[in-house]
């Protein structure tokens, strides 16, 4: 009789031939036996309260491993359970531990694409048994993506973006994005991963436009279209406070852009690092989100998120931080409203939110004492409702906060009535 698959089978396993071994009838299981199992198929389930109780009984080892070696701690990993895999580790989880193929709980929340879980274990200590860094990023490689770095002639420009680099390839001039160069440690490998399995997904007028990737040498890049007139906060440092009509077009554009992220099916994605100096202008006047390597993808639309400490979230980027984040409260998608009241009210007050302030004193000013940046423009540079959106976005409490749909039928609402204001001045004026 084949053996009975209950959770999701070992990244080594999914490899091998699917009838390896059979196993005898097990003799009638005892409680402690019972409760064994119960450990595994909480783990899977991703009851962590639950398998917190079963294992302050003390009667489950939290290493118990199954027929096949394999840990609550593999299950979790396998199914991206990441507060699971935290207990475990926290109850003395062995993070590397092996299963009869080989496979670490890194090697199995890798194969399964678990990016959150594989970032934790890493922190933990986890390793990759079954796969070097480079088989790594050969499993990630899409033929049809793949760049091949001869191909790319680099360009002596000045680009505001750390790390990028400008090259022609096939005729056209593109962003490189160049991931460091030096032996690749699981961090980088999961780093490059991460962004690029999400960039891939993305395909939106407002979000930059992934074109390829070298994934088969090193150094590992990833390649966008080339957006030569800069970022938003380059362009507000040589203009200023933006006229209402401009500042409403370009909220339109980054909402339409995290609009997209956020409807994403089957799972949303959060950029968790929005700011002016992400957000890249085209030829045409429109903007377009970028840099996603801090992007979360949420399994489902109302998740949250729990992190140890707050993301790695320095200089300016502190000054859109959502004080849930710098609280280490869970978080989801309305830390991106967040961030989007602060940049449009930036746009039309022409200072960066609460100037004058260090950055990093910031979001303890947003938590701890709800202060906002100050309105100084008079009303009429915020027409219609335009002010109390921005007031909304940025609500101390997230369920509060505007979804970026309902943001989009606001602002579109604004900019019609704006419209006509406009037409009924200029027909006075030819009378």
């Amino acid at each position: 009789m084949a053996r009975r698959v209950l959770f999701r089978q070992s990244s080594g396993a999914a490899a091998s031939s699917s009838g390896a071994g059979s196993s005898s009838k097990a003799q009638e299981e005892d409680d402690h036996k019972q409760r064994e199992v119960e450990l595994l198929y909480l783990a899977h389930q991703g009851l962590v309260s639950h398998v917190d109780a079963l294992l302050s009984e003390g009667v489950v080892l939290v290493n118990f491993a199954d027929f096949d070696g394999r840990t609550a701690l593999h299950i979790a990993a396998c199914e991206g359970h990441l507060d699971v895999v935290r207990l475990l580790v926290s109850k003395g989880a062995d993070v590397n531990a092996r299963d009869r193929w080989g496979s670490t709980p890194l090697d199995d929340a890798e194969h399964y694409q678990n990016g959150d879980v594989c970032k934790q274990l890493i922190e933990y200590g986890g390793k990759l048994c079954h796969k070097t860094p480079l088989q790594i990023l050969d499993s990630l490689s899409i033929s049809e993506y793949e760049v091949n770095p001869a191909e790319l002639n680099y360009l002596d420009k000045t680009v505001t973006k750390r790390g990028y680099k400008v090259a022609t390839w096939r005729g056209i001039e593109v962003f490189v994005k160049c991931f460091k160069a030096l032996n690749y440690g699981e961090k980088e490998i999961m780093t490059f991963r991460c962004e690029l399995s999400l960039i891939q997904k993305l395909r939106h007028p407002n979000i930059v436009q992934f074109l390829g990737a070298v994934t088969k040498s090193n150094p590992v890049m990833i390649i966008f279209e080339f957006l030569p007139q800069g970022d938003l906060y380059q362009f507000l440092k040589q203009k200023g406070a933006l006229k209402s009509s401009k500042a409403i077009d370009f909220s339109l554009d980054i909402a339409r852009g995290l609009n997209f992220m956020h409807e994403h099916r089957p799972e949303a994605i959060i950029h968790r690092d929005l700011k002016p100096k992400n957000i890249l202008r085209d030829n045409s006047g429109h903007l377009k989100v970028a840099d996603l390597g801090l992007s979360k993808v949420l399994k489902f639309a109302a998740q949250t998120i729990s992190e140890d400490g707050p993301p790695p979230l320095k200089g300016s980027s502190c000054r859109y931080m959502a004080p849930e984040v710098f609280k280490d409260n869970a978080y989801g998608k309305t830390v991106d409203v967040f961030a989007f009241g602060l940049i449009v009210q930036e746009m039309i007050e022409g200072v960066q939110p609460m100037w004058g302030m260090d950055n990093d004193k910031v979001p303890r000013a947003y938590a701890d004492e709800n202060k906002r940046p100050p309105f100084k423009a008079s009303l009429r540079h915020y027409p219609g409702d335009l002010k109390k959106l921005i007031e909304e976005c940025w609500d101390k409490d997230p369920k509060k906060r505007p979804t970026f749909t309902h943001i989009i039928d606001r602002l579109e609402s604004i900019k019609a009535k704006q419209r006509k204001t406009i037409w009924r001045v200029a027909t006075l004026w030819s009378q």
